[in-house]
Formats: C-alpha cells, structure tokens, sequence
C-alpha cells in the first residue's frame, strides 16, 4: 500500500471520527456554559426565579421510553429486512443465472451477516426492555397526563 492511500486511510477511520466527537462535545459544552451564564445572570440580578423550572424551559423535551423502544423496534426492522433480502436476492439470483459465484456470496454475507445481527439485537433490545420497562413506561404516562 502506498504512503498516501495510507494517509487517507488514516485520514478517514481516525482523524474524521476524532474531529466528530470534539466538535460534537465542544457544541454540549458551550451549550451548558450559556445556560449556566443564564442562571448566573438571573442570580445576580436577585430576581425571584426558580432554577428548576427555568433549566426545565430552557431544556427540550426529551423523547419517552416509549418512543425510544419503538425506534428500536423500527431499525431492528430495517436492519433485518435489509439482511433477509440481499440472502433473498441472492437466491433469486442462483434459480436465474443456475450459479453463484463464491466471491459474490461472501461479499454479500460481509454485509447481510452484520446487518441481520445488528437487526437482531435491536429486535431483541425492544423486546426485552418493552417487558423490563412496563412500569416506567407507566409511571411515565402517569406523569405526563398529570402535567397536562
């Protein structure tokens, strides 16, 4: 291998990754330092407000148990499919051509093998903390129609 494709080799799986992350908690950083500037401020002005509510306004909403099992559930689905039908075509193209190269089964097992597993266990991810998480999905719901 040649000392430049090894530079963008390096360049792609190692410096890109680590440029994502520090911008990405740069970003978490400066946004909790502006809310703390925020609450500062209100302080020192000696204003009647109350911390949790304001950081609770200032806060998105966050997803519910719920919605975050189910997008579980939806790339479980996705990965799985994805898995199924590349083994799927490859049956379809064995009946056709009568011969499937070897090369080609094993290229499209290096991608339909990760893909069924990644599947799987987002399957296996919802399903399991659907049962695990039944009582903090109802307290939850309890919680959010009091609030309404």
């Amino acid at each position: 291998m040649k000392f430049g494709e090894t530079l963008v080799l390096l360049g792609i799986f190692v410096v890109l990754p680590t440029i994502i992350v520090w911008l990405v908690l740069r970003y978490k950083k400066h946004e909790t330092d502006k809310r703390a500037e925020m609450a500062l401020a209100a302080i020192e002005k000696g204003s009647d407000l109350d911390l949790e509510a304001f950081f609770r306004k200032m806060n998105p909403p966050s997803r519910t148990i719920k919605e975050k099992l189910l997008d579980k559930l939806l790339w479980g689905c996705i990965f799985t499919i994805f898995g199924v039908c590349i083994y799927m075509a490859l049956a379809v193209f064995g009946m056709v051509i009568d011969r499937v190269n070897n090369d080609m089964f094993i290229l499209l097992s290096m991608v339909a093998v990760p893909s069924l597993g990644i599947g799987i266990a987002f399957l296996i991810n919802y399903f399991v903390g659907k049962k695990a998480l039944k009582q903090e999905m109802e307290a939850e719901l309890k919680h959010m129609q009091t609030k309404e």
